[in-house]
């Protein structure tokens, strides 16, 4: 599990990084990664996951998220004060190994890291699609 403070907690706060956010894919999986920062001091960073009912039924899809919950973790120190992300899973993970998933997260992480660096406030207002 993950610290309440390290977690993304209302829709809201899932929406708001998949709209403004970075988005950066890999086989397996997604990662929006929204690097505004929060009002009031300097906040640890915060992770969702979105693991719908196309990867397969509750079983697979809790399996998924516990072995992308523990690849995120020692990631968390990695990325800046602020930081939200959400994972996403696509159907192919929940055939993938979680070696597979850890490269999948370790290049769309870097992939929307990179892309969030190089357009510092770029980010869309609220509303605007892709």
């Amino acid at each position: 599990m993950l610290p309440a403070g390290s977690r993304l907690h209302t829709s809201e706060q899932f929406a708001a990084v998949v709209r403004r956010g970075s988005r950066s894919a890999a086989p397996r999986l997604v990662v929006h990664l929204l690097t505004e920062h929060r009002p009031g001091p300097p906040a640890d960073p915060r992770v969702g996951f979105v693991v719908s009912g196309k990867v397969g039924n509750a079983v697979v899809r809790h399996r998924i998220t516990r072995r992308l919950r523990a690849l995120v973790r020692p990631r968390l120190a990695e990325l800046p004060p602020g930081t939200d992300v959400v994972v996403r899973a696509l159907p192919a993970a929940a055939a993938a190994s979680s070696a597979e998933l850890g490269v999948d997260l370790a290049s769309a992480l870097a992939g929307a890291l990179r892309r969030a660096r190089r357009a510092p406030g770029a980010a869309r207002p609220a509303g605007v699609r892709r």
